[in-house]
């Protein structure tokens, strides 16, 4: 059921014109080709629109959500009752005078892509960064990190928009980052990156291009190619997500068309068909089977988008008492049919 009635919807007509869609698709826009229809979607092709599109939707108290490169996103097969705006803001510019060069770039930027410009202009800094599919927004919000770097170390400014205190520019400092969070990401849909200026820094190219290789031969090593979400889990202290995920023997366990990667654990492959629920029902068998033989309660580096149960949420979010291993949750056994 629809929460944008046609008299909203009209008014979206009567200010964004053709930038908005109704009962969009959402699956073409995520890296996992899974999700349903969103109740309206807007395209957005730059920061001052997507300022504009976020003031208007706060007005009309229409809940949103911004969608990047749809990567770390697992979106409902029931789709998003709401507004989804996605987010094509893509203006960059580099000072690359004096002694401190930087980057500005749009919330919609590729940071993988923008991570390569720099590394061909000579600018050091975010190559790390060079395979992380999503946005500078969503990079931002959660402070991505690759090669034990992360978007804390070098950013400078980010440009976010609140919703009760209008525009700021925040140091890192405001943000409250943390391992693959921010305080953006509590905050939900309160507050929109709009742009971010990364401290970047003169080397010789031919040294960051090998940086560069080495980066790419490691990821092409370790990383499964196909459609995924990205990594579903985050690290826990001192270990990896993966290896607990294989050692629990879970490695190439297939329901539907959804796969936990032979290649990697923390990966979880959309052969062609599968549903957003499958891919949940693996995070939820590798997060209980985890918990069951290493008393290791993964925590999700994804976030679950749309219209889900409460009790799918929060299996996958809190700490729950497990149930025997012959049971399975109700929305588990919907799945299963």
């Amino acid at each position: 059921m629809t929460i944008i009635d046609d008299a909203l919807f009209a008014q979206m007509q009567a200010v964004f014109g053709d930038r908005v869609q109704r009962d969009a698709s959402l699956a073409p826009y995520t890296s996992a080709r899974v999700g349903g229809v969103a109740d309206a979607l807007i395209t957005v092709r730059g920061a001052r629109e997507l300022a504009i599109v976020a003031r208007y939707l706060w007005r009309w108290n229409a809940p949103f959500v911004v969608l990047g490169g749809g990567s770390n996103v697992l979106v409902s097969d029931a789709g998003v009752r709401g507004v989804v705006v996605l987010n094509r803001a893509r203006k960059t510019a580099f000072a690359v005078e004096g002694e401190h060069p930087t980057v500005w770039a749009e919330s919609g930027v590729n940071l993988g892509g923008l991570a390569r410009r720099a590394a061909q202009m000579g600018l050091a800094g975010l190559e790390w960064a060079a395979g992380i599919p999503g946005t500078v927004g969503g990079a931002v919000v959660g402070n991505a990190g690759a090669h034990g770097s992360e978007v804390a170390d070098i950013l400078q400014m980010a440009e976010i928009l609140h919703r009760q205190e209008g525009r700021c520019f925040c140091a890192p400092s405001a943000l409250e980052f943390g391992y693959r969070r921010s305080v953006l990401k509590a905050r939900g849909g309160d507050a929109v990156v709009l742009s971010a200026t990364f401290r970047l820094r003169q080397e010789a190219p031919e040294a960051i291009e090998r940086r560069l290789e080495e980066f790419r031969a490691h990821r092409e090593r370790s990383q499964p190619p196909g459609a995924s979400v990205g990594s579903m889990f985050k690290n826990p202290p001192d270990d990896y997500a993966g290896r607990l995920i294989e050692q629990a023997g879970l490695k190439g366990v297939r329901v539907g068309d959804a796969e936990i990667s032979p290649v990697h654990a923390n990966f979880f492959i959309n052969h062609g068909e599968a549903r957003a629920q499958e891919i949940w029902a693996l995070m939820y068998l590798a997060r209980t089977t985890v918990a069951r033989r290493f008393g290791v309660w993964l925590e999700p580096e994804i976030r679950l988008i749309g219209n889900w149960p409460p009790e799918a949420i929060a299996a996958l979010y809190e700490v729950q008492e497990l149930p025997p291993e012959e049971e399975a949750p109700r929305f588990l056994r919907e799945v299963q049919r």
